[in-house]
C-alpha cells in the first residue's frame, strides 16, 4: 500500500468510527501526539483515547478536506462535527449535548505500509467554547473573563519584576522581587540578542523572559554563582546554563545550601529565610559548559570571586571599567533590609568568609567606574575606597 492509501484507511475508518479497523493501520508501539490532549503508542493508546471519543460523541463524524502526501509522510486536514451528548466522560469533562464543529490538522509518517507517528493539531479552543468552558467567542462573558486575566497578568508582571533598565552600553537590569525591589538580573547584548548574568529567584522568570525577547531573545544564562536566589530563573527560561567549574555540583544539586550557618543568623530572618530561599529557588540546574577566569563572555572578561560561593564569578569590561559581581558584596543588610554602602556578604552564607574578603580587594584593584551587585543598589564614585573599606570591616 502506497503511504496515501494508508492515510485513507484510516481516516475511513475513524469516519465509520471502527476502532479494530483504525488500530490495524498502526504498527505497534507508534507513536499518537494529538497536541494538548493525548501523547500514547499504538495500540492500545489509540484505541483507548478514541473509544473515549467516540463513547462521548456517538455522532461524530470526519471528513477529510485535503490530503498531501510527500514520500512516507501524509499531511491530512479535516473537518468534524457531532453532539457531545454520549454515555462517558472525553478527557475528564461530561457530556452535555453541546453541538461540535471542529478542524485539524494531521501529519501521518508511514513505514512498510504502517502508521508508526501521528502528530496532530485540533482547535482546543473552539471545543470548550462550543460546550461552554470558555464563553462564547465575542460574548461580554469573554470579555469580563479576559478583563480580569488581563489585570492579573500586569499586575502578576508587575510584582515580578520591572522593566529593564539600561544601565551601560548594551546592559540593562531587571530588578525583581516583591515588595522591595532587590533583587538583580542583568541582561548583556551578545550578537544580535542578549545573554543573561544572574539568575535571580523562579518569580522573576517571566519578567526577564520578556525582557529578553524584546531586546532581540536570550541567547544563554550565566549564573554569577549558584545559590538558590541566584538559579531560581534559570529552569523556566529554556535555554543553555553555564557557570564556574567550582560551581557545578552546587548548581545541579542543593544550590549550596551544604554550607550554610543558618545560626548566624538573627531572629526572625534565621526563621524566615529558608521558607524564603525554597520559594525563590526553581531548582537544580544542569549545566551545559563552564566560564573560568580570563573568559570572554559578550565582550566581558569573568573573574573568578570565590568566597561567598566556590563559583562565584564576575563579569569586567575594561573599556567603560563595568563590574557585574553577583555577591562579591552586598548593599543590603540581610536582617533588617536596609540598603547602604559595600559591606561583606553575610558570614552565614559564605563558604569562605576570609576568601570573600579577597575577592573584593581582587574586585577593588580593578578600580571599576560601577560596580553592580546581586542585590540592591551599585557602588559608584570612589568605588575602590569603598570596596576596600568593606573588605576590612570584621
Amino acid at each position: 500500500m502506497s503511504t496515501r492509501s494508508v492515510a485513507k484507511a484510516y481516516f475511513d475508518a475513524v469516519a465509520q468510527r471502527d476502532l479494530d479497523a483504525m488500530v490495524a493501520c498502526w504498527k505497534p508501539g507508534g507513536r499518537e501526539f494529538i497536541r494538548g490532549q493525548i501523547d500514547t503508542t499504538a495500540p492500545e493508546g489509540v484505541r483507548g483515547f478514541f473509544g473515549e471519543l467516540f463513547g462521548a460523541v456517538p455522532d461524530f463524524d470526519l471528513r477529510v478536506q485535503e490530503l498531501v502526501v510527500e514520500k512516507n509522510h501524509a499531511v491530512v486536514r479535516w473537518r468534524a462535527t457531532g453532539t457531545f451528548c454520549g454515555s462517558s466522560a472525553f478527557n475528564g469533562i461530561e457530556p452535555n449535548g453541546a453541538r461540535l464543529e471542529l478542524e485539524g490538522c494531521d501529519v501521518l509518517r508511514v513505514e512498510d505500509e504502517l502508521i508508526v507517528s501521528n502528530d496532530a493539531f485540533s482547535d482546543s479552543m473552539a471545543f470548550a467554547r462550543q460546550i461552554g468552558l470558555m464563553p462564547a467567542e465575542g460574548s461580554a462573558a469573554e470579555k469580563r473573563a479576559f478583563g480580569l486575566f488581563n489585570r492579573a497578568s500586569r499586575v502578576g508582571t508587575r510584582i515580578a519584576g520591572d522593566a529593564p533598565e539600561e544601565i551601560a552600553d548594551g546592559v540593562w537590569v531587571v530588578r525583581g522581587g516583591f515588595p522591595m525591589r532587590t533583587m538583580n538580573v542583568y541582561l548583556v547584548r551578545d550578537g544580535d540578542g542578549v545573554l543573561v548574568f544572574d539568575g535571580g529567584i523562579r518569580a522573576m522568570t517571566k519578567a526577564v523572559a520578556a525582557a529578553g525577547a524584546r531586546l532581540g531573545g536570550i541567547t544563554r544564562l550565566v549564573l554569577g554563582h549558584e545559590h538558590p536566589d541566584h538559579r531560581g530563573i534559570a529552569p523556566g527560561l529554556s535555554v543553555e546554563v553555564f557557570c564556574h567549574p567550582d560551581g557545578k555540583a552546587d548548581a545541579e544539586s542543593d544550590g549550596g545550601m551544604h554550607y550554610v550557618d543558618w545560626s548566624k543568623l538573627r531572629q526572625p530572618t534565621r526563621t524566615v529565610m529558608p521558607l524564603l530561599l525554597r520559594s525563590w529557588d526553581g531548582g537544580p540546574v544542569p549545566i551545559a559548559g563552564t566560564v573560568s577566569e580570563g573568559d570572554d563572555v559578550a565582550g566581558f572578561e569573568v573573574v573568578h570571586l570565590p568566597g561567598h560561593a566556590p563559583g562565584q564569578i564576575g563579569l569586567w569590561r575594561s573599556s567603560d571599567r563595568l563590574a557585574l559581581v553577583s555577591d562579591c558584596f552586598y548593599t543590603l543588610d540581610v536582617n533588617t533590609g536596609r540598603k547602604g554602602p559595600p559591606r561583606l556578604p553575610h558570614r552565614a552564607f559564605n563558604q569562605d568568609t576570609e576568601q570573600a574578603r579577597a575577592s573584593i580587594r581582587k574586585l577593588a584593584v580593578l578600580e571599576p567606574a560601577a560596580a553592580w551587585p546581586g542585590h540592591a543598589d551599585p557602588v559608584v564614585g570612589n568605588v575602590r575606597e569603598q570596596l576596600e573599606r568593606a573588605a576590612d570591616t570584621t
